[in-house]
Formats: structure tokens, C-alpha cells, sequence
């Protein structure tokens, strides 16, 4: 046991100079919980395993206290001062103290993050997002709706006019957004830079026929950040501007390319894919951190969107608790966490504007769902929030893996606000009539559920909703049960 690391009881940690964080440790046998609070909490901040003899009087005040454990559910409470961290603004650099080295250490059998505060001075020095889904509502003048979005499938293996193809049907359909999936790159058969030029020739064509402007978000992850930054400056001069977004995958790429992105360019929407976070953020895993905490380090380091999972809806594994909070993480000023409340303010908390902000939120957020809609559409224009200079800005929920126009209802429901992107990719690809078909099959689903009408009364004057609900069910993805899951 390390002693100088114990602080049980100290109230002075809630003085904001700590970020705090909670973990469920479970040690191995023969060691105590206590003991191995103390070792974590060494290791994440000054210490080693053993009693470093030169430490100073100045380090010695930057040791992470434990000021809490909670021994029937193995709870752990460290105190961590800002200090220690980056003064840059450096996420990775936070992520290497707390998740960094104690997963790895031999006195437990599992540790987990699950919640963390950012205070308020604390938020001062990190970016947090710039160009949010307010700017790509504004600029697609798309305010009554979630902004509907595909992932073109297969999502490797086609040629890139093949690919733009499937862009131009899905715009024309109906959709607004267009994503690569998370493997697209410069491959051989689709070579990148004919990728972007053919998305481009797709796009002016769609607008055209349409009337409606549309974007496209590109995956610029590579090798090396000057790929990233040439796949980026490529994009930039073929594309208009607001019609595109840079997708990193935040982590394989890491948490340094997304805020070198976020920095280079602040006026472009950052697109954070998470592919691999299962790895450390599934349930089921011993060690790793939560979805909302990934979430969170996501906000902090500056990207406009995150996939935050479909609520227990879709394909992938996630429950309508965790992911909703993820999305709440995402999206609101002051969310009450499972241990702590966050609210993302770069001011007091106490300050009158920053009371008003959250009593507005409050008053939103507490909307009928439909009401929220009615809200939404009768925006005209958005103006930026006098008080966004205080505040990090809110980040978009993405809702990808497994849905369709035929769970699209159920899922809006659980969400209970429109302020997310979808990217659905089977669920529009596989439309037994087509990629346009299935982009009409989903607008068509949302329209039913705005008007509070059934998918099968709507599907009586919509063919391309009738036959989406007959594949879909047909193949056995049919919506399930509502489970009365607090909504966003």
C-alpha cells in the first residue's frame, strides 16, 4: 500500500483544480481493495510500484488522491490534478494517465473506467468542437429532421464512379449525408483522389435535380499525418465548402490525429469513427472505459460527431442506458452522470448565464418529442449562441449499425430529439427496388412517425415503405418491443 496516495474522506477534491474519475477495480486475491486503489492511483499520476524516496515537496502535491472507495460494488474515486496534464490541451496525453499503464498492472483482474468531471478551469485549455450539426443543418437547410445519412455498401470493393453512383442514388432519393465506411482509403481499385472527383461529379449532379444542397464526409486516415494533411487539401480544393467533412477513425488513427485535424481545421465538421472501441468499451470487458467516457475524451478533444450506437436497436451491442447517456454526453450542457454531473462550461457554475443556458436546455429538452419537431422546423436560421464562448460546444450523435426504415421509429422514440446524423447502409442498399427506393423508405418512415401515423397505415399510399417493411420483416429485422428507456 502506498498511504501518501489515500485521502479517504477529502471534500477538498470538489475545489476544481481535479479532473475526477471513478473506476470498478477488482483485485486478485490476497490483495486488498484499498491497496490496490493506492497502487493505481500512484501509478496514474506521480509514482511508481514502490516508495519513490526523491520525490519533491511540489511532487508530492501533484499525487492523485483516492478519496473514496465504495468497497460493496468496488468503487474506486481518484482526484487527479489538472495539473499533471498537458498544458496544451493534449487528450492523449490525459488518456495516458488514466487508462494508460494501470490496465496492465498485475494486482487486478479487472478495471474500468466509468465517469469522469472536467472542471470548469480545466476546459479552458482544450478546443472542444467548432463547426457543430447546427452549421451542416444551416447549410442544409434541413431543421424538422435528423439529418439522414448512408454508408455506401459494400463498403469495399467498389470502383469510384460505382461508389458515386450509389451517392448520386441515395442523394437523389431523399438523403442528405454520405459517409465512407471506416476501411475506405487509397486502394487499388478505387485510387483515392478519383474517389473524391467522382463524389464531387455525383454531387453537383444531385444538387441539380434536387434543389437541395448535400455533403459528404471523407475518410483522410493514413499512414502518416502529411497523407492526412494531402487527402485533406485535395478534398478542399475539389469540394465546396460546407459540403464535405473529415472522417478520422479516432482509434486506430488516435486521439492525436483527431485533434491535429480539429486544429489544422477548425471550420470543417470532424467526424470521430470509433472503430475498435469495443475492444475496451464492451460491458463484458474487464478493463477498458464506458461509451459515454470514450464519448466525453471525444467532446473534449474537439470532434463535431461521434457514433454513440443505436440504443439496443441495431446490429450492434450496446443497451438503450448506455448509449442514450453516450448521446446525452454528447449533445447537452449538464448531463448527471451514473457518478458525477458533468457540465461542459468554461465558467462558473454558479454564473447566471451559464443558469440560464442550462434552464433552456432544461425547458428543451423536457419537450414532447414531437413537440421538439414542430420546434425544430420552424427555425428559419441559426444564430450562434452568444454564450458559445463559454461553453464547449455540443458534439453529434451518429446512430449507425443495423438500422432501418422499419426501426427507424422504434429508434426515435428512445432518442427522443432529432439532433443526430443516421448512416444507415443496409438498411437503404438492400431495398429489394434499390439505393433511391431505400432512401424514399426512409424518409417515408420518418414522415409516418412525425405525423404520429403507422408504418403500416403510411405504407398504404408509400411503395417503397410497403415493400421495406415487407423484406424487413421477411428477413427477420422487424422493430422490437419499446422498453421505456429515458430519452435524451
Amino acid at each position: 500500500m502506498q498511504k501518501e496516495y489515500l485521502y479517504l474522506g477529502d471534500n477538498s477534491v470538489h475545489n476544481d483544480r481535479y479532473l475526477l474519475a471513478v473506476y470498478k477495480i477488482i483485485p486478485y486475491d490476497g490483495v486488498s481493495l484499498e491497496d490496490a486503489a493506492s497502487e493505481i492511483a500512484a501509478e496514474s499520476s506521480t509514482g511508481s510500484n514502490l516508495h519513490v524516496g526523491s520525490a519533491t515537496n511540489f511532487s508530492l502535491d501533484l499525487n492523485a488522491r483516492v478519496y473514496k472507495i465504495d468497497e460493496r460494488n468496488n468503487l474506486v474515486y481518484i482526484a487527479y490534478p489538472w495539473e499533471i496534464f498537458d498544458s496544451d490541451g493534449n487528450v492523449q496525453n490525459i488518456l495516458t494517465f488514466l487508462v494508460g499503464n494501470v490496465m496492465g498492472m498485475s494486482e487486478v483482474k479487472a478495471c474500468r473506467l466509468l465517469d469522469v468531471y472536467f472542471p470548469p478551469p480545466m476546459l479552458v485549455h482544450y478546443d472542444g468542437p467548432r463547426y457543430t450539426i447546427d452549421d451542416m443543418r444551416n447549410y442544409l437547410q434541413v431543421f424538422d429532421s435528423p439529418i439522414l445519412g448512408t454508408i455506401i455498401k459494400p463498403k469495399i470493393g467498389l470502383t469510384p464512379n460505382e461508389y458515386a453512383e450509389l451517392c448520386y442514388d441515395f442523394w437523389v432519393g431523399g438523403g442528405m449525408f454520405v459517409k465512407n465506411d471506416e476501411p475506405q482509403a487509397n486502394q487499388h481499385f478505387s485510387p483515392y483522389t478519383q474517389m473524391v472527383d467522382a463524389v464531387r461529379w455525383a454531387m453537383d449532379k444531385a444538387e441539380d435535380e434536387t434543389g437541395h444542397t448535400k455533403v459528404h464526409s471523407f475518410n483522410i486516415s493514413a499512414a502518416d499525418f502529411d497523407t492526412m494533411i494531402r487527402r485533406a487539401e485535395y478534398i478542399i480544393t475539389k469540394m465546396k465548402p460546407g459540403s464535405f467533412a473529415f472522417l478520422v477513425d479516432g482509434i486506430t488513427a488516435g486521439w492525436t490525429s483527431i485533434q491535429t485535424i480539429r486544429k489544422r481545421y477548425p471550420d470543417i465538421f470532424l467526424h470521430f469513427h470509433r472503430a475498435g472501441h469495443g475492444a475496451f468499451t464492451r460491458e463484458e470487458s474487464p478493463f477498458g472505459m464506458t461509451v459515454p467516457v470514450l464519448t466525453m475524451f471525444a467532446r473534449l478533444a474537439g470532434a463535431s460527431a461521434i457514433h454513440t450506437g443505436t440504443a439496443g436497436v441495431g446490429k450492434m451491442a450496446g443497451t438503450p442506458d448506455i448509449d442514450i447517456l453516450a448521446a446525452k454526453e454528447a449533445l447537452k450542457i449538464n448531463i448527471e452522470g451514473p457518478y458525477f454531473n458533468q457540465t461542459w462550461s468554461k465558467i462558473p457554475l454558479q454564473d447566471k448565464d451559464l443558469v440560464a443556458a442550462i434552464d433552456r436546455e432544461k425547458g428543451q429538452w423536457a419537450l414532447p418529442i414531437h413537440k421538439f419537431v414542430q420546434q425544430r422546423s420552424e427555425i428559419t436560421h441559426l444564430e450562434t449562441d452568444a454564450h458559445d464562448w463559454r461553453l464547449v460546444r455540443k458534439m453529434a450523435p451518429i446512430i449507425s449499425g443495423g438500422l432501418n426504415p422499419v426501426l427507424l421509429p422504434e429508434f426515435l422514440e428512445i432518442m427522443g430529439t432529432i439532433d443526430f446524423i443516421t448512416t444507415m447502409g443496409g438498411g437503404v442498399h438492400s431495398h429489394p427496388m434499390g439505393t433511391q427506393a431505400g432512401t424514399r423508405a426512409v424518409v417515408q418512415s420518418y414522415e409516418a412517425w412525425k405525423n404520429s401515423v403507422s408504418l403500416e397505415e403510411y405504407a398504404k399510399s408509400h411503395e417503397e415503405l410497403k415493400v421495406a417493411i415487407e423484406f424487413y420483416n421477411k428477413n427477420g429485422i422487424q422493430a422490437h418491443r419499446l422498453k421505456g428507456n429515458e430519452a435524451v
